[in-house]
């Protein structure tokens, strides 16, 4: 093994030097880039640009856009057939790094750096701190008891990335990097490869245009949920991503990642079914009461030509891979009756969120399973044939939502045909359905990786529970059970929140389960902030024992209606009796007083956001309040009482949305980015409006509106208030005639107003308040218990 001294990069002067105590981005708008693609040629899916020595560039350039000057750096590859491992030296003030892959080299440097205070990967922001007076140090060396550590959901492609470019996806994979992510799903640009399917299959360009939903919808097309929702998908934007997923994974290749690929799992335009009257194709159930889809039985012939010939052009135009990904049965249940009829009539159903069974569970298990059997081994077959080597991925969602249906004896009859080590199981909901790999025999013997999804719908909460993910972890490491345990991953439907949360689950995934979390706590806050007295480290562990105690968000999914907070829910009389929200608010807001008392004059910006994502929390959590209060008094006919915490309610919305304007993301930096893809006047305008509908009212009849809800300035005050009032409205004229509320036109009028709203072109631009800190301590008056 020979260490290969990297030249220095960048000059100073140049946009990409970095001094060493440079604070990398703020955290007012950290990740905020133009949505603008500036492609690489085709040629670079399979090889690095000329002149870089693959692998170690790839880590040194990573850590530089983090602002490591390459001088300060040695790094080698120590390739290894067993578990991924680096090993860091400091000496002099210089940083040695060996390891197994690059992913390996810029975990290994990004976390001793994070240890020693000086280094910090967010979201929200980066922060580097003075590298000189480094001390002395070797971590030996520091292996992963995983092979994989997964990341990302087929989903977080329609809650969070749809108007991503370069720029963005670049710091993204960084941000992987630096945690040690070297198995992501990489559903980019496959519409390109879709399209051209279409067309060899003799569907005319509107008929594949109509078939393509608008891009925040097409995680759901792609896993047969729905088809052609807000057609036609902009060929440019077809296009934009192509070009897209090339620098993707050119990019995560260089790293030593293996991508997860997309295949073909069966679902088929209408105007296919239609031209192909013999084919063994199902109609199948309406989900959340969009249209039926349509889905091919992998026994007709016409799914082996179609599956090899979707992978043989995928990797035509992307390059081969390992990995390729086929969810059929996403919260769709697969037809077992020979016409397929307990398909159509299926309902998705478990004992969370609704309780209808189905009627394909009440088939004879025999039949069901020789069925379920054949399918399995005959989707695995379709991916091989194009791919001999590749190993199928699917979601294991599906086994916690749908229980009714997947038994452990449903399940291993799936399975059954399928290769045990060319089958990895993405057992990703473990948070919300913990335990099905201890009911299915650790998946009968199929390799599998465990974790958690944590965030529904990009829906932004502050919520999660770390002492629960160390308890979690270790008795995984050790229960004789775990079969073939092959990777731990977290599976978030979007990004850009609780980010704690990742950071300490996948520290968790590189060791060090049995660390008491304080000890890790207080070195994620100095490298977070840069300086952490005992008194903020404190307060920060008193705030966490409010919020950061809640394995799952239950109310946002209460009585049918999504949404984080009553607050967010589309209105509705019963919500006088929704549940208090998890956590603990006294603690919560005992801990942001002390955050306050602890905090320097001039808290830094990583410090100010966190403070001000807590405040948010906690007030949306007394905005419950106040409306149910509000709902109470109005229905019970005390107008006056009502009309009091109405207008505390109103007032305090308006203060939380000035202060979301201090975050990340705002409903405006959403809408700026959606009208960046676009080319046209027309295109942008369609877009806002897409971008909007994901976020509020999301489609179809069923019960999704809300269930991306996002606390973002602009929505608390510009939608969820005037929803609210509008029904406040309604309730408090029915109760001062003595009449009862017609809740259903009421509720029909505010549908009409939501519609407007997605329509009416206001591009709500963010309004950052002046001082964050000051707001949050009015907020904190105003609501004293």
């Amino acid at each position: 093994m020979t260490a290969i001294r990297i030249p220095r990069p960048f000059k100073k002067g140049s946009l990409r030097w970095a001094g060493t105590a440079l604070l990398l981005a703020t955290a007012a708008q950290p990740f905020a880039v133009a949505a603008k693609d500036n492609p690489s040629p085709a040629s670079s899916v399979n090889s690095p640009p000329a002149g870089e020595q693959p692998g170690v560039d790839s880590a040194a350039a990573a850590l530089a856009r983090f602002g490591i000057p390459a001088d300060r750096l040695s790094l080698s590859l120590k390739p290894d057939a067993g578990a991924a491992h680096y090993r860091v030296r400091i000496r002099g003030g210089h940083i040695e790094a060996e390891g197994t892959s690059p992913v390996a080299l810029v975990r290994g440097v990004a976390t001793t750096l994070e240890k020693l205070g000086r280094l910090h990967v967010s979201w929200e922001g980066r922060r580097l701190g003075a590298l000189d007076a480094l001390p002395e140090m070797d971590t030996g060396e520091v292996a992963s008891p995983f092979a994989l550590r997964a990341y990302l959901n087929t989903c977080t492609y329609g809650y969070t990335t749809p108007w991503w470019g370069w720029d963005r996806w670049e710091q993204e994979i960084d941000w992987m990097a630096a945690h040690g992510v070297d198995t992501p799903l990489a559903m980019e640009g496959q519409e390109y490869v879709w399209r051209e399917l279409w067309r060899e299959s003799g569907l005319s360009e509107t008929a594949i245009a109509e078939s393509l939903s608008a891009a925040p919808f097409l995680p759901w097309q792609r896993m047969g949920n729905l088809a052609g929702y807000r057609a036609p998908l902009s060929s440019g934007w077809i296009e934009k991503k192509h070009q897209l997923q090339l620098r993707i994974l050119a990019r995560m290749r260089a790293l030593g990642m293996k991508p997860v690929l997309p295949a073909f799992a069966g679902y088929v335009p209408e105007a296919f079914a239609k031209a192909h009257p013999r084919a063994r194709i199902y109609k199948m159930r309406a989900w959340e009461g969009f249209p039926p889809t349509y889905w091919l039985d992998p026994s007709d012939p016409l799914f082996t030509q179609l599956a090899a010939r979707f992978v043989t052009l995928y990797n035509r135009t992307y390059g081969e891979g390992e990995y390729y990904l086929a969810d059929a049965f996403n919260e769709m249940i697969p037809p077992i009756a020979e016409d397929g009829s307990d398909a159509a009539a299926a309902e998705y159903g478990d004992s969370i969120a609704n309780t209808a069974a189905t009627r394909a569970a009440a088939l004879p298990p025999a039949v069901r399973d020789a069925r379920l059997a054949a399918y399995g081994e005959r989707l695995y077959g379709s991916i091989t044939a194009a791919a001999p080597k590749a190993t199928w991925v699917m979601q294991g969602w599906l086994f916690g939502a749908d229980k009714a249906f997947w038994t452990p004896e449903a399940i291993a009859a799936f399975l059954s045909r399928v290769p045990d080590d060319r089958m990895l199981i993405l057992d990703i909901g473990n948070d919300r359905y913990p335990g099905i790999w201890q009911k299915t025999d650790a998946f009968d013997g199929k390799a599998w990786t465990y974790g958690y999804v944590h965030n529904y719908g990009g829906s932004n909460p502050v919520y999660g529970d770390l002492e629960f993910y160390r308890r979690d972890m270790a008795a995984l490491h050790t229960d004789p059970r775990k079969g073939r345990l092959t990777g731990f991953g977290l599976f978030p439907e979007g990004l850009h929140s609780n980010s704690v949360v990742y950071d300490y689950a996948y520290d968790l995934a590189w060791g060090e389960p049995d660390r008491p979390l304080a000890d890790w706590l207080g070195e994620h806050l100095k490298a977070r902030y840069g300086e952490v007295s005992p008194a903020l480290a404190k307060a920060w562990e008193q705030a966490a024992a409010g919020a950061y105690r809640t394995r799952y968000w239950e109310p946002r999914w209460w009585q049918q209606h999504a949404g984080a907070y009553l607050f967010f829910k589309r209105p509705m009389a019963e919500g006088a009796d929704y549940p208090e929200a998890p956590g603990d608010p006294t603690k919560l807001r005992d801990g942001i007083t002390a955050l306050l008392a602890a905090a320097p004059g001039k808290p830094s910006k990583l410090l100010t956001y966190d403070i001000v994502d807590l405040t948010r929390h906690y007030a949306s959590i007394e905005l419950d309040h106040l409306l149910k209060a509000t709902l109470a008094a109005y229905r019970d006919g005390k107008l006056a009482e009502g009309d009091r915490t109405r207008l505390r309610m109103g007032t305090l919305a308006r203060r939380v949305d000035l202060l979301a304007g201090n975050q990340q993301e705002t409903l405006g930096s959403w809408i700026a980015d959606a009208r960046a893809y676009g080319d046209t006047p027309a295109e942008k305008a369609r877009f806002e409006e897409e971008a909007k509908a994901i976020v509020t009212v999301w489609g179809g009849e069923g019960h999704l509106s809300d269930y991306a809800s996002r606390a973002w300035q602009g929505l608390y005050s510009g939608y969820y208030l005037p929803r609210w009032e509008s029904f406040l409205t309604a309730q408090r004229a029915a109760a001062a005639a003595g009449k009862p509320l017609d809740e259903p036109a009421t509720l029909g009028a505010i549908r009409a107003w939501e519609q407007q709203w997605i329509a009416d072109g206001r591009q709500w631009k963010r309004k950052a308040p002046k001082d964050p800190i000051m707001l949050v301590r009015e907020i904190l008056e105003e609501t004293r218990p």
